[in-house]
C-alpha cells in the first residue's frame, strides 16, 4: 500500500492542521503506518527534532503534533520547507530543518523551483517508507496568482496523484460559497483531484445545514464527507498565535481560593506562543494574550515570549508603553518571565548585527546580562534541572546568546552543569522553549510566582500532566473523525485515489 491524501482548505486557519491530525490518529488506530507532511509552512511556532545525523532541526509545531497523532517520532522531512517571517517583507527559509536563506516576496519566486525539487523528493521518500502520507496544504489551493509555482497544494497533489479534500470553516460564514469557489477557480486537471469537502467548526442543529450540503453536491458533483463540530478543547499546538483568542484554553476552577492571572504579551513577531499553553492547562491559571499596558500592570505574572525579530519587537514594546509597564512591575518586585527573545529583551544591551542589523541596542535593563547575536543559529534539544534538582526538558531556537554578565542565580542548569537563564528577584529568563511542559518544574514555578505575587490562596494542582492533556486532545481529534466523517469514503480515497469522472465546475482557470 502506498496511499496518500491532501487536506486543503478554503483559507488559512480553516482547520487543515487539526483535520490532518485527526485523520492521522484515526488511521494509526487502524494499524496503518501513517506519516504527516506539509510541504511548506509559514509559521514562527516551531519545534526541534533530531535528525538521523544527530543534529537538531526545525519543523512547524503543527507537524510535530501530527507526528504524535501518528504515534511516531517527529522528523524534519514532515515539513521540508519552513518560512519564519521576521518582518512584513522577509522570512527566514528553513529547509529540512536547517536555516539556509532569508528571502523577500520577490526573490522567493526564484528559489521556488529548487524548493519544489526538495519537497517532491522528500514526499516520494516518505511514501516509500509509510503506508499512507496525509498531507496538509497551505492557505488555499485557489490562490491562482501563485498556482504556476505551487508545490504545496495542488502542485503537490498533481505530483503524487493525491485525492484532495477541501476543508471550510463555517464559523467564519460563507462556507458554501468558499467551497464552491475553491473548486470553480481551478483548471480541469486540478479539479480532477478534488474529491469532496469537510465542513469544520459547526455549531447548532446539523439538520439545518443539510440543504446547503445537498446543493453543494448538485453544483459541484462532489460529496461532503462530514461536518465536524466546533469543540472547546481543541486549542493546543496552534500553528499561529492568531489562532488563539484572548484567553488560552478553558481554565479549570482553582484548587485554592484564588486564581493566578498570567498576561502574555502578543508581540508583532511572536514566536512559539505555544510555550504559554502548558501554563494554561493548570487549574486556576488564567492565561491571556494582550497588547494592553493595563493588562500588564494588573496581571500576577507577565510573560515576554519568543520573537522572530527581537530588536524590532523591543522597539514596539517601547512605542506602545508596554516596556514602561514591564519596568514598573520589576521596580515593584512583581513577577516577569522572558522566554528566548523575551529573555533577550530583559538584558542591559543587545548587540545585533545579524537579525536586525541595528548594532548595539539598549535592552530593558532588568537582568544583569548582555546579549550578542551570532551568525550560527542554535537549534537543539535541551535537558537539565531547576531549583533543587527538578528535572526539565525543552528546546532552543535562537541566534542570540548571553555574551557577558553572570547572574547570581541561573533559572536552569544543563545536564552537564552549565548555567542557563537568569533568576533575579521576581524576574526570570530562559532560552528554553517547552520547559513548562515538564510538570514538576511548571508546578514549582507557578508556586514560586504565586508567592511573589502575593496570591497565598492559589494552590498548585498536583495531578496535571501536560503530555496526558496533549494525548487526550489527539484522541479527541481521532474520535471526532470517526464519529462525524465518512471514514469508509476516506479510506477509499486513500487506497484508490480520487474517483474517475468528477465533473468540471465552470468557469475554471484557463
Amino acid at each position: 500500500m502506498s496511499g496518500g491524501l491532501l487536506v486543503a482548505g478554503t483559507t488559512s486557519d480553516a482547520g487543515k492542521s487539526v483535520v490532518t491530525a485527526g485523520i492521522c490518529r484515526w488511521l494509526s488506530r487502524q494499524g496503518v503506518r501513517v506519516a504527516p507532511f506539509k510541504a511548506q509552512n509559514m509559521s514562527n511556532n516551531s519545534a526541534v527534532v533530531v535528525g538521523p545525523d544527530g543534529r537538531g532541526g526545525e519543523i512547524g509545531r503543527a507537524q510535530a503534533m501530527q507526528a504524535a497523532a501518528c504515534g511516531i517520532p517527529a522528523d524534519v522531512r514532515f515539513n521540508p520547507v519552513l518560512l519564519k517571517p521576521g518582518s512584513d517583507h522577509s522570512s527566514q527559509v528553513v529547509v529540512l530543518g536547517e536555516a539556509v536563506d532569508r528571502v523577500d516576496a520577490g526573490n522567493f519566486r526564484t528559489l521556488k523551483s529548487r524548493l519544489a525539487a526538495t519537497v517532491f523528493e522528500t514526499f516520494d521518500e516518505l511514501r516509500r517508507e509509510y503506508d499512507v502520507v496525509v498531507c496538509e496544504g497551505a492557505g488555499s489551493p485557489a490562490e491562482i496568482n501563485l498556482r504556476d509555482t505551487d508545490f504545496v497544494n495542488l502542485g503537490l497533489a498533481r505530483h503524487g496523484r493525491l485525492p484532495t479534500v477541501v476543508v471550510g470553516d463555517i464559523d467564519r460564514g460563507g462556507v458554501f460559497a468558499a467551497l464552491f469557489g475553491t473548486v470553480a477557480l481551478l483548471d480541469k486537471a486540478d479539479q480532477d483531484l478534488v474529491a469532496g469537502f469537510v465542513v469544520n467548526k459547526f455549531r447548532g442543529d446539523r439538520g439545518l445545514l443539510q440543504p446547503g450540503i445537498d446543493m453543494l453536491e448538485r453544483v459541484t458533483g462532489r460529496p461532503t464527507y462530514g461536518v465536524l463540530p466546533w469543540h472547546l478543547d481543541l486549542w493546543l499546538d496552534a500553528e499561529d498565535s492568531l489562532a488563539y483568542g484572548s484567553v488560552l484554553g478553558r481554565p479549570a476552577a482553582p484548587h485554592g481560593s484564588e486564581w493566578l492571572d498570567v498576561a502574555v504579551v502578543r508581540l508583532p513577531r511572536i514566536s512559539n506562543a505555544t510555550d504559554a499553553e502548558a501554563l494554561a492547562t493548570e487549574p486556576g491559571v488564567r492565561v491571556r494574550l494582550t497588547i494592553e499596558p493595563a493588562d500588564v500592570a494588573a496581571a500576577d505574572l507577565v510573560v515576554l515570549p519568543g520573537s522572530k525579530s527581537t530588536v524590532d519587537d523591543l522597539g514596539w514594546l517601547r512605542e506602545t508603553g508596554l516596556a514602561s509597564a514591564v519596568s514598573a512591575r520589576v521596580a515593584a518586585g512583581r513577577p516577569v518571565l522572558g522566554i528566548c527573545g523575551g529573555y533577550q529583551m530583559l538584558a542591559r544591551a543587545i548587540h545585533d548585527d545579524v537579525e536586525s542589523g541595528r548594532g548595539t541596542v539598549e535592552g530593558l535593563g532588568v537582568l544583569p546580562i548582555d546579549v550578542t547575536f551570532g551568525t550560527r543559529k542554535t537549534v537543539t534539544l535541551a535537558s537539565g534541572t531547576a531549583s533543587g534538582g527538578i528535572p526539565v526538558r525543552g528546546y532552543e531556537i535562537h541566534h542570540g546568546y548571553v555574551s557577558s554578565g553572570a547572574p547570581a542565580v541561573p533559572m536552569l542548569s544543563y545536564s552537564d552543569g552549565r548555567p542557563e537563564g537568569a533568576w533575579d528577584g521576581a524576574v526570570f529568563g530562559t532560552h528554553w522553549h517547552g520547559a513548562f511542559e515538564s510538570d514538576e518544574f511548571r508546578r514549582w514555578f507557578l508556586g514560586t510566582v504565586a508567592g511573589l505575587a502575593g496570591r497565598s490562596g492559589f494552590t498548585v494542582a498536583s495531578g496535571t500532566e501536560f503530555a496526558s492533556v496533549r494525548e487526550r486532545t489527539l484522541d479527541l481529534l481521532g474520535d471526532l473523525v470517526e464519529e462525524h466523517l465518512d471514514t469508509g469514503a476516506l479510506w477509499r480515497l486513500v487506497t484508490d485515489g480520487a474517483p474517475a469522472g468528477l465533473p468540471f465546475v465552470p468557469p475554471g482557470a484557463p
